[in-house]
């Protein structure tokens, strides 16, 4: 008998391992895919290179950097997604003027320390607006995210920088999808704040938000039990259209 497969599709400079304990628990029922974007520095690049390894039909679970090349896999083939779930990520286009500039030079500074210092030095940086505040001193879930940092080169970082600074707007796509839609957020996210996914929740026809307490952006890697929970509720969602 045929399994129904999920798709994890990573953010920015993570890998398989950010999607660990949550492949851990599913893969017992559902065939489990995470995707790597090799060096694509567009979302719409990265999608494509998705659908291109992903199998015919399938659920998709994209977090950050990953929720958007979600929502561009939704712009180029949504008839292939069952169900679609959107973690600490954003829709919206870089914003024009200084407040676009500022985000550019902002993420330009890392990737100049990443260049001069290294990937670790530099992830010890960025870390500090990832995770919930309290969870700083956490020595092995600080560690674990440092490692996959440090899987990437600056090359990639470079790369995925290009491909957010010209991400385009996704709320037509928001307001085009029909299947099961879940929205999770950790509450104490400082970069893809609760709000934003409550703007997005609105967009969607009957879609679902979920907040994830005491976490902050690393949500599937803070809080590994409540988001597998969450997306094992999710996947007991077939049947219904959303709409």
């Amino acid at each position: 008998m045929t399994r129904d497969s999920i798709v994890f599709l990573p953010g920015l400079l993570c890998d398989r391992a950010v999607w660990k304990a949550q492949v851990a628990t599913l893969s017992r029922r559902y065939d489990c895919f995470v995707a790597d974007y090799g060096g694509a520095d567009s979302l719409s690049a990265m999608a494509k290179s998705v659908l291109e390894a992903a199998p015919p039909h399938f659920s998709l679970v994209g977090h950050s950097m990953g929720g958007r090349v979600a929502l561009e896999v939704m712009r180029q083939a949504p008839q292939r997604v069952a169900r679609l779930a959107l973690l600490d990520t954003g829709y919206q286009a870089r914003p024009e003027g200084e407040a676009g500039v500022a985000e550019a030079e902002r993420r330009y500074r890392l990737l100049d320390i990443a260049l001069s210092q290294g990937m670790r030095i530099m992830g010890r940086e960025w870390l500090q607006r990832m995770v919930h505040p309290e969870r700083l001193q956490d020595g092995a879930l600080i560690e674990s995210i440092l490692a996959m940092i440090e899987r990437k080169t600056p090359g990639i970082f470079a790369a995925q920088i290009r491909a957010l600074l010209h991400r385009p707007s996704a709320e037509g796509v928001l307001r085009a999808i029909r299947c099961d839609t879940l929205f999770l957020c950790g509450r104490q996210d400082g970069w893809s704040p609760l709000a934003r996914h409550e703007e997005m929740a609105a967009i969607v026809p009957g879609a679902r938000l979920a907040v994830i307490e005491d976490s902050g952006h690393m949500v599937s890697l803070e809080r590994p039990e409540a988001v597998t929970a969450m997306l094992e509720g999710w996947l007991g969602l077939a049947g219904s259209t959303g709409s």
